[in-house]
């Protein structure tokens, strides 16, 4: 089976952020990124490198978990923790998914909860406690690719050849979805709703009251 990467983005303070992410993520080979909870994103700053990427919506952790699980793939915090490892290392195993922390507080104890070890990233300077969520996803990103042995993009000149458009977005810019996975998360939504699994957004709009905006029962 062929060694793949994937970004989880959960409880990201800063929507925009997901577009940069996505443009690092293109660059160095992820297979998909992973929103949970909501399904919206804010494209700015991905450079059209979101029509190059997968996009696959989860409402819960625990369901996010339990795909990556059916993909026989780890689950990698990027945090400081007593028992994290330097990404210098490459600690690596398998197909990884790396879950990056919120960019004030960090990995959650429930986003812990579902990793099967930690990396972090070594720094020489004072001038700093922690590195903008974008270019730690980066720097993990470029060293599990020269891991995992991806092939380097070819160049023309001083840049990388673009491929063509394969996929394309909605002005939206959310995760869409098929009408049987909506069903199947609506089920779900309404049995789980109860134990915490969907965290309030702006404005005090849920996840939940979100889907439903965006996919209204007909």
């Amino acid at each position: 089976m062929a060694i793949e990467s994937y970004v989880v983005v959960h409880n990201i303070a800063k929507r925009h952020n997901v577009g940069t992410l996505a443009r690092s993520a293109t660059a160095f080979g992820v297979a998909e990124l992973i929103l949970v909870g909501r399904r919206d994103f804010n494209a700015f700053g991905s450079h059209g490198s979101t029509s190059h990427l997968r996009f696959r919506h989860f409402h819960s952790l625990t369901d996010a978990r339990l795909f990556l699980k059916e993909k026989d793939c780890d689950i990698c915090g990027v945090e400081i923790t007593e028992d994290a490892v330097s990404i210098t290392d490459h600690p690596f195993k398998k197909s990884t998914a790396f879950l990056l922390g919120n960019e004030g507080t960090g990995l959650s104890a429930k986003e812990c909860e579902i990793c099967d070890f930690f990396v972090y990233i070594p720094q020489y300077g004072g001038g700093t406690a922690s590195l903008n969520v974008t270019v730690a996803a980066s720097i993990v990103l470029h060293h599990f690719g020269v891991w995992a042995g991806f092939s380097e993009r070819i160049r023309d000149g001083n840049k990388f050849v673009v491929a063509e458009k394969p996929l394309k977005q909605l002005s939206r810019k959310y995760c869409t979805e098929t009408d049987d996975r909506i069903i199947e998360e609506r089920k779900s939504r309404r049995e789980s709703a109860s134990n915490g699994f969907f965290e309030d957004g702006k404005n005090g709009v849920s996840s939940s009251n979100l889907l439903d905006s965006l996919f209204p029962d007909e």
